[in-house]
């Protein structure tokens, strides 16, 4: 009775080991990734140097990816399974982690009701991916277009934060991130179906004209991160760059007659070495009905450069929603603010 007991406890034993590593094989990623990204967002909070932190992350990242891309078939091949899991895990965890350190930043410069929100969601949606580990499993491990689009992805939402920090403007951080972006693929088209470097580097090139074309096209969806308004609202006049009456949502058409118009003011938070040009757009109904260029921005303020336009020519029917949209001189949408003409 002794024997069949202790044989009754080891297997008991055994079946709650066996519970415990299949919940771990289940969730543990998904744990180990969350607190690998909160520790990225942590960091990122605490104000230590972004640029680098980035560049060591997508230079870890590439690194693993390209090898991972160039070993998988002959690790497949042996078995190795083990190995294609750890690093497919490990690459999950960069990914998710610089995601959650850039989120913040596209955060604050995106408008919520504009277009450019869609590219947030789509950074969102990858960072959820990234933290589920089931889910990641289903939708992004089998298949090789989807590893290679959120690898891609990934690094070009990075790269679109970190060159401005070093004082590259947001239409030029576009672009050449997404110029980067396509050449961290060559070593992968050299090794899926290209037989030559020189193949590989065409192929890069074709689709970096693409990308190119295409990021040209859609620059009014990305938000121009790590731009965004530190504050910004509508008033009377502004003197010595302070709004003076500012409007709380809502002003009489009597009482701009009386006040001869309105100015819009701006805090742009950009950062330190930046200048960039902006223009104000007021518009009404949907429609653009001024366009007010301004002096370029010049980044390192806290609380953001501060400029201003002022509409006067209030003419016809007036009454409605209004917004005055800041923009940078490229049509990248930095911010918005509203209000509302009452009869």
């Amino acid at each position: 009775m002794t024997f069949i007991a202790a044989l009754f406890i080891r297997r008991q034993r055994l079946t709650q080991r066996n519970s415990w590593l299949r919940w771990a094989e289940k969730w543990g990623v998904s744990i180990a990734s969350l607190a690998g990204g909160l520790l990225a967002l942590f960091v990122f909070r605490r104000g230590l140097p972004h640029v680098g932190w980035i560049v060591g992350y997508l230079i870890l990242l590439w690194l693993l990816f390209t090898l991972l891309t160039r070993l998988r078939q002959g690790l497949e091949a042996h078995g190795r399974t083990l190995v294609i899991t750890a690093a497919d895990y490990t690459i999950q965890t960069l990914i998710h982690g610089l995601l959650l350190f850039i989120l913040p930043g596209y955060y604050a410069s995106t408008t919520l009701t504009s277009v450019n929100v869609w590219f947030f969601l789509l950074l969102v949606a990858m960072a959820l991916l990234t933290t589920i580990d089931v889910w990641y499993r289903v939708v992004v491990l089998p298949y090789a277009w989807a590893r290679h689009a959120m690898f891609v992805t990934s690094f070009f939402a990075a790269l679109n934060v970190a060159l401005p920090l070093v004082g590259v403007s947001p239409l030029l951080a576009l672009m050449g991130s997404g110029v980067l972006s396509t050449v961290s693929l060559a070593p992968v088209f050299r090794h899926e179906g290209v037989k030559s470097w020189s193949g590989a580097w065409m192929r890069t090139g074709l689709l970096s004209t693409l990308a190119l074309a295409l990021l040209w096209w859609v620059r009014v969806a990305i938000p121009p991160a790590p731009l965004h308004l530190a504050h910004a609202t509508v008033a009377r006049i502004v003197e010595r760059l302070e709004p003076v009456d500012p409007v709380r949502g809502e002003i009489s058409a009597e009482v701009l007659r009386e006040w001869g118009g309105l100015a819009a003011y701006t805090a742009v938070y950009a950062p330190a070495g930046l200048k960039q040009p902006i223009v104000h757009v007021w518009k009404t109904k949907g429609k653009s009905v001024t366009t007010i260029p301004l002096s370029p921005i010049r980044g390192g303020r806290s609380g953001g450069f501060r400029t201003y336009s002022r509409k006067s020519d209030f003419a016809g029917n007036v009454v409605g929603s209004w917004e005055v949209d800041a923009m940078t001189s490229s049509g990248q949408l930095i911010g918005r603010l509203r209000f509302t003409i009452t009869p």
